[in-house]
């Protein structure tokens, strides 16, 4: 799994999202902006992400497990049965 690089701090996340509510669009190809990271936080149940460049990675996420999306990464997600999950996003401090 990536790592979200020492200095980012959150500052959005989505709502909850369970099997049921989870947006078609995070379920196809799609990305951050740059300079934005996600973490993929699991509640309960299991969610696959799939990176799909440079090249293909799958993890399967579950509570503990986080996933971490790079800026400008393309990925999807498709739950695992029932699930329950967040995004948080992140970035460095603005510099002053």
């Amino acid at each position: 799994m990536k790592s979200l690089p020492p200095n980012v701090a959150p500052y959005q996340r989505t709502r909850e999202f369970t099997e049921t509510t989870l947006p078609a669009g995070l379920t196809r190809r799609h990305d951050t902006k740059a300079g934005v990271w996600g973490r993929i936080c699991v509640l309960e149940g299991e969610l696959t992400y799939r990176i799909l460049e440079p090249k293909i990675e799958e993890h399967v996420l579950s509570p503990g497990m986080e996933g971490i999306v790079e800026p400008e990464i393309p990925h999807e997600v498709d739950p695992i049965g029932a699930v329950r999950f967040f995004v948080e996003f992140l970035r460095l401090p603005e510099q002053d």
